[in-house]
């Protein structure tokens, strides 16, 4: 009948499920600052469906501070979906954006609502990932290759309406101007004219009157917008190579210039060094005009003039047939001139660089590599290059990247930023609570023979399993995060003393405990199989769960943010200043819906780098369970000191380093070689239970045990009394209690205050479940030992328990009545899936 009634209020609890909207960022911040003078923002422009913004910053090794886009305008669904994906791997470094919008239609069809479609989805991408946008609207416009091209009237008409919209809509994005270099205009036919016999808007284009189109009118003034519109200008500055001229480049008014293989051209001199102070001729309007100059150089003209940051589009041409001066040679003495310049161009705030593999009309359609990191050598020179001062690179915003919403989720483990400051009571008052009941246990085990744990030889300790079902009680309620007296205990008491590393040291012990006994009946390479297909299984379930839990997301009544995603609660490294910051834990999570999926989402989602926050741990036990086997092997053979002598150097060594093996989410709040040290002991403890048991048991052992838990009790208690009440706390030195919570006991580390506090946790549970179990078991042992029998199964429903919690409509999280309530249900109903065995078959235990 209990189990009956548990049940319905689980049916009901599931049928209160109500959606409520996401969570966002705030928009009202002001942008970025501008980078200094002389140190531009720089990053690439990537062939996105090859490339990314990881691997080119894995390649890179640095962060760029920009990333380039081109997106077609107006934008279809498609190509907001590409914006989209774009921005949040931008966001994923706290790049700026920089987005060049190509028009697919003319001119003159663009309306004031595509404009205000576009600005919309500008305003949404940063009010959810706080991105900073340059939008650069059709540039080279001065150009003849794109559909957009030499069309003064109709371009300055769109830019400023794209402009208009744009500024009225949000601080966070500036209207970039950029045509490209005008030496060789107006570049006719031979320099890629997709319609060499258009009318063009002649009377704007031929500023010297003479009647044609040629070099001696104004590549740029003609498409100028606007002072008023226009917040940074731009300018493409491509090395190709030594332009050798090009015969008939004029184009007449009526467009009679030549076209196709009529056009005779020498064109550019490819896979060549650039010419010394190439760059800084072009930024002087000197390079390649064939009467001696251009007039006055763009950036003076508008840069300066106009007081407008300057965003340089550039790259280095090189084909790879074998036949040119050397990769190495082109690419870094073109970056090393744009770089070199930036001193005395202090207006340059951004440079992109073409990172691009692709047919070029100028190389006669043959594929050509702008990249400046296709290779190891070139990828190390351009960092080398950069140096510390030439750029800007890093984060311009907040960097919103899996790594990072990972380390904050680590905050659901720490007390509220205004109870920090009592921690070190709330361990000491434990440390000192545990020494009270060892003695209090010796006592008993005197006293009271007849409460003993009775079964010492049973191979399935039940003591165990009872300790175990308090560890997986004590993550549930936590997880479940509503106020009531579970959770005050909770968070407060278990939390100081003990947590996750206690898991995972349990979790150790039983698998040493049942290892040996199954190799003896299974042979050695049978168990190991068995418990790789355990791992297998593991993650698997993993996998599902981390799905599932995306997918009940999209249901327009289930609103699963509350595990999707993690508020930052200012307790952790970067402290109050980003409270309430939204971090996304699924950020790529909608493109493995694409068509193909792109594969650094795929490998996100394998990788476990993406998942719901109560559970990122489940990746640190599918990786222990993986290395479990080649574990065992060595401590089978006695070889369990080498297994510890390379644990401690681990743990030593990443504690010094901070590496992180794997990609994956738990790495950032569980790293492997940090947490491996409580598994590879569990192991030990397990395989040796009856040694180390007999050990503590002894003479020698009651002493030892008795000396550190009581000396170790006195120690803190003193230091908090001399703490408190303003004593010396000789022989210890000045300042040591608050020296020691954020270097020994901070919860969220397995600092060396963790370390004891499991060897204390252990030493207290072991004397008070062998000599008080019979009243112990009596009052919880029904409850807590078969939840500490299945704890793994436990583990993985309770995802979708604080999922349905967080669900509940009008419920007040800091009611004491609603939550008592709440976690009594949650409790009792996992508790009655145990004993009725739900999806035991599939759910690993």
């Amino acid at each position: 009948m209990r189990a009956a009634l548990l049940l319905a209020v689980l049916g009901l609890v599931a049928g209160l499920l109500s959606w409520a909207p996401p969570a966002s960022a705030a928009d009202d911040d002001a942008p970025p600052g501008l980078p200094a003078a002389g140190s531009p923002w720089f990053g690439p422009s990537l062939t996105w469906t090859e490339d990314s913004a990881a691997d080119y910053a894995n390649r890179l090794g640095a962060s760029p501070s920009l990333y380039t886009q081109r997106v077609n305008y107006p934008l279809g669904e498609d190509d907001r979906t590409y914006l989209r994906q774009f921005v949040e791997q931008a966001a994923t470094q706290g790049a700026v954006a920089v987005v060049s919008l190509e028009p697919v239609v003319p001119l003159e069809e663009l309306t004031e609502d595509d404009a205000e479609a576009f600005t919309d989805d500008l305003v949404e991408l940063h009010r959810e990932l706080d991105t900073y946008f340059l939008v650069r609207f059709a540039p080279e416009m001065n150009g003849t290759w794109y559909g957009w091209g030499q069309q003064p009237r109709a371009y300055v008409e769109a830019f400023r309406t794209v402009a208009d919209q744009v500024h009225a809509a949000t601080p966070h994005a500036a209207m970039v101007w950029a045509p490209v270099y005008g030496a060789g205009y107006p570049y006719g036919a031979a320099y890629g004219d997709v319609d060499p016999e258009r009318m063009t808007e002649a009377g704007e284009l031929d500023t010297d009157d003479n009647g044609r189109l040629d070099e001696g009118d104004d590549p740029y003034g003609p498409y100028w917008p606007g002072d008023d519109v226009v917040d940074w200008v731009g300018l493409t500055l491509y090395h190709f190579g030594p332009d050798r001229g090009r015969i008939d480049n004029d184009l007449g008014l009526d467009g009679d210039g030549e076209t196709g293989d009529l056009e005779t051209s020498e064109g550019f001199e490819l896979d060549r060094v650039a010419t010394p102070d190439a760059y800084r001729e072009r930024l002087e309007e000197r390079f390649n005009y064939n009467q001696g100059g251009g007039g006055t150089p763009f950036y003076e003209r508008f840069a300066a003039t106009y007081d407008k940051p300057m965003l340089v589009e550039t790259g280095a041409l090189w084909i790879p047939d074998g036949e040119g001066d050397p990769e190495v040679a082109i690419k870094q003495g073109w970056w090393e001139q744009v770089l070199e310049a930036n001193a005395d161009y202090p207006l340059v705030r951004g440079i992109s660089w073409l990172e691009q593999r692709r047919p070029e009309a100028e190389a006669d359609d043959r594929v050509v590599d702008w990249r400046a990191t296709r290779t190891d050598e070139l990828a190390d020179a351009l960092r080398a290059d950069l140096g510390s001062d030439r750029v800007d690179i890093g984060p311009v915003t907040r960097v919103l990247d899996q790594e990072a919403a990972n380390e904050a989720t680590a905050q659901g483990r720490q007390p509220a930023a205004d109870e920090i400051g009592a921690e070190m009571g709330w361990i000491v008052f434990c440390v000192a609570v545990l020494a009270v009941l060892f003695l209090l246990a010796g006592i008993a085990g005197k006293y009271v023979p007849s409460w003993r744990y009775p079964n010492e030889n049973d191979p399935r300790d039940q003591r165990l399993d009872l300790f175990r079902g308090w560890i997986i009680l004590a993550v549930v309620i936590t997880h479940v995060e509503v106020t009531s007296p579970y959770s005050y205990i909770t968070l407060n008491a278990v939390g100081a003393i003990t947590g996750a590393e206690m898991f995972v040291l349990l979790s150790g012990i039983v698998l040493g405990m049942i290892y040996l006994p199954t190799v003896r009946k299974l042979g050695e390479w049978v168990t190991a199989v068995t418990m790789w297909k355990r791992a297998r299984k593991q993650y698997l379930v993993a996998l599902v769960v981390v799905m599932l839990v995306y997918l009940l997301g999209l249901l327009p009544f289930v609103d699963a943010t509350v595990i999707t995603t993690f508020t930052d609660r200012g307790t952790g490294e970067n402290g109050e200043a980003v409270t309430g910051q939204v971090y996304d834990l699924y950020a790529n999570a909608p493109r493995l819906f694409d068509y193909p999926p792109p594969w650094y989402a795929v490998k996100q989602l394998l990788l476990l780098e993406m998942g719901p926050w109560v559970f990122n741990i489940m990746g640190l036990f599918v990786v222990l369970s993986l290395l479990l086997p080649v574990l065992m092997w060595f401590i089978k053979r006695g070889l369990w000191w080498l297994v510890l002598a390379v644990s401690w150097a681990l743990f030593v060594w990443n504690s010094i380093s901070e590496v992180h093996v794997l990609p994956s989410q738990f790495e950032d709040v569980f790293p492997l070689l940090t947490w491996q040290i409580a598994f590879t002991h569990g192991l030990v403890l397990g395989v040796y239970r009856r040694q180390v048991t007999q050990a503590l048991v002894s003479r020698a052992g009651k002493i030892g045990c008795a000396v550190f838990v009581f000396a170790y009790a006195g120690a803190l208690v003193w230091l908090w009394l001399a703490h408190t009440y303003g004593y010396s706390a000789s022989p210890f030195p000045e300042g040591s209690y608050g020296w020691l919570y954020d270097n020994a006991y901070t919860r969220v580390f397995l600092q060396p205050g963790r370390l004891l506090d499991l060897v204390l946790m252990i030493i207290v549970a072991y004397a008070v479940l062998t000599t008080m179990w019979k009243p112990i078991d009596k009052i919880v042992g029904w409850f807590w030992i078969p939840l500490g029998a299945a704890s793994l199964y436990v583990f993985i429903v309770h995802v979708f328990f604080v999922l349905a919690v967080g669900n509940i409509p009008g419920l007040d999280r800091g009611s004491w009545w609603q939550g008592t309530l709440v976690h009594t249900a949650v409790l009792a109903l996992i508790w009655v899936m145990v004993k009725k065995r739900f999806l035991f078959s599939v759910i690993p235990r």
